[in-house]
């Protein structure tokens, strides 16, 4: 449990968390003791060169969880928030995989709400908590499917679960968090989650 509120400070304090989860990894918690190797996972799991020039799944969440850092004053809620960040991409771990010479992590989002939930209660009985930072988790990539009017959107679902506006920002956070990234690309990706929210905001109004 004292890791626990340890992990929670640094969360909701630091404007850069990844400063002490960089540190902390140097002490070997997440190689070596469950639920902490779930995070320690993610430094093994590649990623599309392309997408993902930072490297590692554990290089893009600590991108990740900065930018959040840097923006949890705008959220609603900025201790599931940055929970969020922190857990997001768990399912990656168990879902990536090397498919025709392409690094892909197909439905990790769903795998990832199980797993975070998994994390979670080694800590906490706080199940609104849980499931709050779970759903996020769940859904964050509708950002990518709904802005992109792929066949996996899923708005209905996902506003009957989390506020959009929620899933935005911390979208927002997820493709802010690569490496390589300039001005321009960063205007991109604002765009694309204003076109997301359009989108949302235009479906929910027609049902």
């Amino acid at each position: 449990m004292q890791r626990f509120l340890e992990f929670d400070a640094h969360l909701i304090n630091d404007n850069k968390p990844s400063i002490y989860f960089n540190e902390l990894s140097k002490t070997g918690i997440f190689k070596e003791k469950y639920p902490y190797t779930l995070l320690g996972d993610l430094m093994k799991v590649p990623q599309s060169p392309i997408h993902h020039p930072e490297g590692s799944v554990w290089n893009h969440t600590m991108l990740v969880l900065d930018n959040a850092g840097e923006r949890k004053h705008l959220s609603q809620n900025p201790k599931v928030f940055m929970w969020s960040a922190l857990l997001h991409d768990l399912g990656k771990a168990p879902t990536t995989k090397l498919r025709k010479g392409k690094v892909t992590s197909y439905d990790h989002d769903k795998c990832g709400e199980k797993l975070s939930v998994e994390f979670l209660e080694e800590f906490t009985s706080d199940i609104e908590f849980i499931n709050q930072v779970s759903k996020m988790v769940r859904w964050h990539m509708q950002i990518l499917f709904v802005a992109k009017g792929l066949p996996f959107a899923e708005i209905g679902r996902m506003a009957d679960e989390v506020s959009i506006d929620e899933i935005a920002l911390l979208g927002l956070c997820d493709r802010l968090g690569r490496g390589n990234m300039t001005l321009d690309k960063g205007h991109e990706e604002e765009k694309n989650i204003k076109t997301f929210l359009e989108k949302c905001n235009k479906y929910l109004k027609n049902i």
